[in-house]
């Protein structure tokens, strides 16, 4: 049962994977995922179903694309073992049952926001504003609740909407874009008001290390924006999967000091 618990989850998501590369090339688009089917991106020329297989398709390739040998992202098949990943990790963690699929739906949104994020600087409102209405719909059904799943909702858009309008009064410039106060509404539609207060802790903090990363080695004159994003989704895997050993960690040390 360990093995099937674990196995059957990784294919799933692998074969979900797969449609969310669709979603993550087209969404940005604006352009219908479902149809037409999947195609070449350089070409155009529609792709055999022995070709997109998931994960595997990408190295039978060798990362080139078999109509025009255009090479084809190793993206491709990273989508798909990070949602295999983490749909057996969910399924180890809360079981067979409702939670799973719940939790899956949610980091298959985080994956898609992610990866449109750090390539486009954007993040699409028909993920996170359905995501709102979805995460609030489900509480009814999950350990959240509605009250906290509201709650979370209201403090998290409300919180990065009351910094980016302190920001922009301050400096007269935009210092955060109208995506992440969504996203992090989303994430407290389905994780609550404490998954925001460590998604959002967690996701400043990991921003600011790589900021000064990037600083370091491309210059403090570097303009370059930063997604917030994938810090956001970062933050919110980690309450998801660890969050009550964080809290429970940061009370002891508080209590500690």
């Amino acid at each position: 049962m360990p093995d099937a618990l674990f196995i059957l989850p990784f294919l799933f998501g692998a074969v979900v994977g797969s449609f969310l590369n669709v979603c993550i090339c087209r969404l940005p688009e604006k352009v219908s995922v479902v149809s037409p089917p999947s195609r070449c991106p350089a070409c155009g020329a529609s792709i055999p179903f022995y070709y997109n297989i998931p994960i595997i398709g990408w190295f039978v390739l060798r990362g080139k694309a078999a109509c025009c040998g255009a090479p084809l992202s190793i993206k491709y098949p990273l989508v798909e073992a990070l949602t295999a990943v983490f749909a057996a990790l969910l399924a180890i963690k809360f079981g067979i049952g409702v939670e799973l699929f719940v939790y899956f739906a949610f980091v298959s949104a985080l994956i898609v926001v992610t990866f449109i994020d750090l390539k486009h600087q954007i993040i699409p409102d028909v993920i996170s504003l359905p995501g709102i209405v979805i995460g609030l719909i489900l509480s009814w059904v999950m350990p959240v609740g509605i009250v906290d799943a509201l709650i979370g909702a209201a403090f998290g858009g409300g919180i990065l909407f009351g910094i980016a309008a302190a920001y922009l009064l301050l400096t007269g410039h935009d210092g955060m874009g109208g995506g992440d106060i969504k996203l992090l509404a989303m994430i407290g539609a389905f994780l609550g008001w404490k998954g925001v207060i460590v998604t959002l802790l967690l996701g400043s903090f990991l921003g600011a290390f790589v900021g000064v990363i990037f600083m370091a080695f491309a210059g403090k004159g570097s303009k370059f924006p930063i997604p917030f994003g994938p810090f956001l989704a970062l933050g919110a895997l980690a309450y998801l999967f660890f969050g009550e050993e964080l809290i429970s960690w940061y009370i002891m040390r508080a209590v500690g000091a």
